[in-house]
């Protein structure tokens, strides 16, 4: 795309999602770091086989509200009851999990902790809370696409997820011609939601900058099961969507049965920045 016939661009959503797999944190700003939005999975629930725990298997994780308060991350229950943890780094029991294959050093939030998310979830396997062991880094399993100095906490695979009103508005009428409901864009929780490009016209980009900051595009988002939970219900949609009519309008080129929607994303400059909805922002050649 020329830069004569760029459109005007601006960023018109920000979220953060500090536990994986609980509900996120709409913003108005955020400070951008390498590991992607400031508090952004940071935590990460695991079994007592020290196996993670997302809304694959546990929808309700969708219903625990989180904060950021001074005294750290507080986390609300459906019923009210709340959790405070500390930013500080915890001095718990160190475990080893997988994330899609990547072997991370953790450590564990503490009993306390672990008892109220039992309580208030009561699920099939006693879960914990957990954190990323100091001076540890995810190792990259996708190098050749996210790069090979990227690294993440626990998010999926890249430290941003992009996405576009417009292909969110395509879904949608596609929807509506189906006689289903529109979707809000929580269900594909991204990071940056960017306002002024054609549908789908992120996955040919090669990123977003603004005037002290750059996010290179790296690879489309390939989609689950998740989209089909409602996040403020925990309900799954009884007939898949919208993961069924994303797949027909917007699938990845190595697999037609897998829907994507936004881009990953990595930090070419600005570490530290903060952005906010209403910047306006431009493309990078």
């Amino acid at each position: 795309m020329s830069k004569a016939s760029q459109p005007e661009l601006t960023i018109s959503g920000l979220a953060i999602y500090p536990v994986k797999s609980m509900r996120g944190i709409p913003l108005e700003s955020a400070a951008l770091t390498p590991l992607g939005l400031e508090h952004d999975r940071g935590w990460m629930l695991v079994d007592d086989q020290c196996e993670f725990v997302s809304q694959r298997q546990l929808a309700q994780l969708a219903l625990i509200v989180p904060t950021l308060e001074k005294a750290g991350l507080v986390l609300t229950s459906p019923a009210g009851s709340q959790l405070t943890v500390p930013f500080d780094h915890p001095a718990g029991e160190h475990l080893t999990t997988e994330v899609y294959g990547q072997t991370c050093s953790v450590v564990d939030e503490g009993d306390a902790v672990s008892q109220w998310l039992n309580e208030v979830l009561d699920y099939k396997r006693p879960l914990r809370l957990v954190r990323m062991a100091a001076n540890t880094q995810r190792q990259q399993t996708l190098p050749e696409l996210l790069g090979k100095d990227t690294h993440v906490q626990f998010a999926d695979a890249a430290p941003f997820l992009v996405a576009n009103e417009a292909s969110l508005a395509a879904i949608n009428a596609a929807l509506a011609e189906n006689g289903e409901q529109a979707v809000p864009m929580n269900r594909f929780r991204p990071n940056i939601i960017v306002k002024g490009l054609p549908a789908f016209e992120e996955h040919n980009l090669a990123g977003i900058s603004g005037k002290d900051f750059s996010l290179r595009f790296r690879m489309a988002c390939e989609r689950c099961a998740i989209t089909t939970i409602d996040q403020h219900t925990a309900q799954r949609h009884p007939r898949g969507e919208p993961f069924r009519t994303v797949r027909t309008l917007n699938y990845s080129p190595d697999n037609p049965k897998s829907p994507v929607f936004g881009h990953y994303a990595t930090l070419s400059k600005g570490e530290g920045v903060a952005i906010s909805c209403g910047d306006s922002i431009g493309l990078l050649d």
